[in-house]
């Protein structure tokens, strides 16, 4: 079986030094659930604003690149709120979203969870937000926004992937470079609170 954007995304997240993804089984996402599944660690959740909330905590413990997976229509318009947060965080969250066949973007003609301009209302809660609309170029795509969440001053970035274009072969880069250290970047502290370790030793 050829490798498909599952694969890629996989190998992607392995060079930025993920292994673990948060996230929600849907139609819209299945080969990228399922790889994820094979050769990372994938974490079920139970609503998409926890997949997010969960991705940026993983950020914020490691340092890194945290990453999420939801599905189209109402399942990316759940993750908002979780977006806005690492927004104002300025964690770096690499959201992965699904959607409708390519070929039926903007129809309007009542697809399954097609909802109208997803891409805008991504593009309002996140440092970044874009589609991928031809498979040559996912590769591409994922990894500039990668590099645009990881560099400062950090945030989310939303990438929306039509389903069939998730289907579609890829070609792996045999020679992608290996997983380095997660980048110094770190999200923006809140002004006005201590830690509870702060917290507890000031009071010793």
């Amino acid at each position: 079986m050829n490798p498909n954007g599952g694969d890629l995304l996989v190998q992607v997240l392995r060079e930025a030094g993920v292994d673990t993804v948060f996230g929600i089984v849907s139609v819209h996402n299945q080969p990228l659930v399922e790889a994820v599944s094979r050769d990372l660690r994938f974490v079920p959740v139970r609503h998409e604003a926890s997949a997010v909330n969960a991705a940026d905590g993983y950020a914020r413990a490691t340092g890194g690149l945290g990453c999420a997976v939801t599905s189209t229509g109402t399942g990316a318009g759940n993750a908002a709120g979780a977006l806005v947060e690492s927004l104002s965080a300025g964690t770096s969250v690499l959201h992965v979203t699904g959607n409708i066949d390519s070929a039926h973007l903007g129809s309007g003609r009542g697809f399954i969870h097609e909802t109208k301009d997803q891409l805008g209302m991504l593009t309002a809660v996140s440092h970044h937000a874009e589609t991928i609309l031809d498979a040559a170029n996912a590769a591409k795509q994922l990894r500039d926004g990668i590099s645009r969440a990881l560099a400062a001053p950090g945030g989310p970035v939303s990438i929306e992937w039509p389903i069939d274009l998730q289907y579609a072969d890829q070609t792996l880069d045999p020679e992608a470079p290996p997983a380095g250290p997660p980048l110094p970047h770190r999200p923006r502290p809140r002004s006005g609170r201590r830690s509870r370790g702060s917290a507890s030793r000031g009071g010793r």
